[in-house]
């Protein structure tokens, strides 16, 4: 186990030099002078070649490139254009947010998609299996960003039981502000009792999660239908159901168990999608995590912000990758970890 993560994790590296010398190349090529983003389009050009010399842009561009992975190593990000502040703490106040949202939707992915999948596979042609197909494929096909104003729309404007905005009310700052502890906003109001805040904060969470988990729940249903219907034709689930095993325990314990291999794979490539897929939702619904950091940089043409939310992005889906093979492992026997 501990040399196949060896090789994954060197494997890795290479994939992030490569990626961060392309986005470097990339986000240059762009015409736009980074000092008159930095200093204002008012600057005096004394003022600007000042800039340019002390964030490195007069340099030669394979010397920036050197001196930026010199700096990524040491845990330097760059400065951002655009806010003057350090790219990595920018990165840092927003991510729990962001992981917040992912993991609660990963949560509702997995376990309904599962679900769903199971059950279609029950009686197949019939009813239920016609219901969880035709959810599967909305939820793939159906833009974020449409489903999350079409949420919206229904349990905000129509039925009023749902807000539409923000993490938190903005009354709580006053009422019942939370206390930092992990950095985690909605952990950290479990973690100091603070249930006022917790409840508020579940409310806000719902509709973006459901957005968010709409396209991952779709695939693994798929998957999972697809997978269980080969699995269900072996001849050892013949064989249960000769010795009269209960249904139950045939679907979710000997099928279910030799059918997860692929849908770990599919889930594995939806979270590292799905991170991704946030930035998107937090804008809809004004969530304050990094989505909101990447818009804003993007408009800017912040380089260095742009370009350590791409690394942020691609470590995520390395992780992910990583986490899959090793679950398919202790999974299925079958695979090996070479």
């Amino acid at each position: 186990m501990l040399r196949f993560a060896a090789k994954r994790v060197l494997g890795s590296i290479l994939v992030l030099l490569v990626l961060t010398a392309l986005v470097f190349i990339l986000s240059r090529l762009v015409p736009n002078d980074p000092a008159v983003i930095y200093a204002g389009p008012k600057a005096p050009p004394e003022e600007l070649e000042r800039i340019r010399a002390e964030l490195g842009f007069n340099r030669p561009l394979w010397e920036q490139y050197f001196v930026y992975l010199k700096d990524l190593f040491m845990g330097n990000w760059g400065t951002s254009l655009a806010t003057k502040r350090p790219v990595l703490d920018e990165l840092l106040s927003r991510l729990p947010s962001t992981l917040e949202l992912l993991m609660a939707a990963m949560v509702v992915a997995f376990v309904g998609g599962i679900t769903l999948g199971v059950w279609a596979t029950k009686k197949p042609g019939r009813i239920v299996d016609g219901l969880v197909r035709f959810l599967a494929i909305g939820g793939i096909s159906m833009p974020a960003f449409w489903l999350g104003l079409l949420l919206q729309l229904v349990f905000v404007g129509g039925l009023g039981i749902l807000p539409a905005t923000g993490q938190f009310s903005r009354d709580l700052e006053y009422t019942s502000p939370t206390t930092a502890v992990t950095g985690f906003p909605l952990l950290d109001s479990l973690l100091t009792g603070n249930f006022v805040a917790l409840n508020d904060g579940l409310l806000h969470l719902i509709l973006p999660t459901l957005t968010l988990a709409a396209y991952p729940l779709g695939l693994i249903a798929r998957m999972t239908r697809s997978s269980m219907l080969e699995v269900l034709n072996q001849d050892y689930i013949f064989t249960a159901k000769a010795y009269d095993l209960r249904q139950r325990s045939i679907h979710w314990r000997l099928a279910l168990r030799n059918a997860l291999p692929p849908v770990l794979t599919v889930g594995g490539m939806a979270a590292a999608y799905t991170l991704t897929a946030t930035f998107f939702v937090e804008l809809v619904f004004n969530w304050p995590g990094i989505g909101q950091f990447a818009s804003s940089s993007m408009l800017a043409v912040d380089y260095p912000a742009i370009m350590a939310i791409t690394l942020l992005g691609a470590v995520g889906y390395l992780i992910a990758n990583l986490a899959v093979d090793i679950l398919q492992a202790n999974i299925d026997p079958r695979v090996a970890l070479s």
